[in-house]
């Protein structure tokens, strides 16, 4: 065998893309042990990978809201990967700012998808299709196809540590994830007062974790007071990799179509993804191996609306999300 590689992966978009991006992770280190991998993501995503087993790497791109200052601090990023030297970059970010990186990294291969604005950089390149039922992992794992010959993706994964605060004595629990930053991929917070109330009855002795950001806490909150049940736990001091710990440990994990549902996917937490204005087809569904999707069971003509959430119903019913019964979702949970 040859000597190791360096190899450097470029994901600096979502939370969830992130995650998603630790399956190619996975799949590298399989097919190639030795090899030293590092990992590109933006600032607000880099706790998800502190001590991550298989990281040689981590590094970071300050994405400033300054324009001045995050293209400045892309540079120098540049310039700081250029130093090290990588064998192979894939990258399966589809925005200029990886394409600069690329180019700026000296890296003697690149890889990405066809669709991005720099692929004239890429030595190897593939098609990013939507909507066909690949899921995103999939998609990803053809970046990997000179090097890796297996035709099937790892799942993603996290690494929390094993002590999160979550105690043994203080019983099961599951979580749910009301939040989101795209008001469509919201299921509406009447409903999850409502089934939270169906859950107390149904389950009085289990303790339901509300999880989110800072951000989300005065949402939690009103969740919480409105609620009739009496056993719920407001945590929003939680870095990420502490989520997914808590995740871990949890019954099962209730979300949205977010952020927190691809962290339940690499913790292979039991999970209830609940579906609004996207559909699984696009290719972000739960991976865990017990999982279920809730959405409308009747089709709308507006559904889905767009690729990615929306501040607003375009057409002001909400009904992809209005639609979706309590009992759906309470069946769910008892099916996982």
């Amino acid at each position: 065998m040859g000597k190791p590689r360096s190899i450097l992966f470029v994901q600096t978009a979502f939370i969830g893309d992130a995650i998603l991006a630790t399956a190619m992770i996975e799949s590298w280190h399989a097919a190639h042990p030795k090899d030293h991998l590092h990992l590109v993501v933006r600032s607000g995503n880099k706790s998800l990978f502190q001590g991550h087993p298989f990281l040689s790497g981590l590094h970071v791109w300050e994405k400033s809201k300054n324009h001045f200052a995050r293209y400045r601090n892309l540079v120098a990023l540049g310039l700081e990967l250029r130093g090290i030297g990588f064998d192979v970059l894939v990258t399966p970010h589809r925005h200029a700012s990886s394409g600069i990186l690329a180019l700026l990294s000296g890296a003697q291969t690149c890889s990405g998808f066809s669709s991005h604005p720099m692929s004239w950089l890429f030595a190897h390149s593939e098609e990013h299709a939507w909507g066909n039922g690949e899921h995103e992992i999939e998609r990803n794992h053809r970046l990997l196809t000179p090097w890796v010959e297996s035709e099937v993706p790892r799942n993603p994964k996290l690494y929390p540590a094993d002590n999160v605060g979550v105690s043994e004595a203080e019983g099961e629990f599951g979580i749910a994830a009301p939040a989101s930053q795209w008001a469509t991929k919201k299921w509406p917070l009447d409903r999850w007062i409502a089934w939270l109330d169906a859950e107390a009855i149904q389950s009085p002795n289990r303790r339901i974790v509300l999880i989110g950001g800072p951000a989300d806490a005065e949402e939690l909150r009103e969740i919480a007071r409105q609620s009739s049940h009496d056993r719920l736990e407001i945590r929003t001091d939680l870095s990420l990799l502490e989520s997914a710990g808590w995740m871990k440990a949890a019954r099962w994990v209730v979300t949205n179509d977010s952020g927190p549902m691809h962290m339940a996917s690499a913790v292979n937490a039991p999970t209830v993804a609940i579906f609004c204005s996207t559909v699984p087809s696009f290719g972000f569904g739960p991976l865990s191996s017990l999982s279920v999707v809730v959405e409308k069971k009747e089709e709308l003509v507006c559904r889905p609306c767009g690729m990615h959430g929306k501040s607003a119903c375009p057409l002001g019913h909400f009904q992809c999300g209005t639609g979706i019964a309590v009992d759906q979702v309470l069946a769910a949970v008892a099916r996982i």
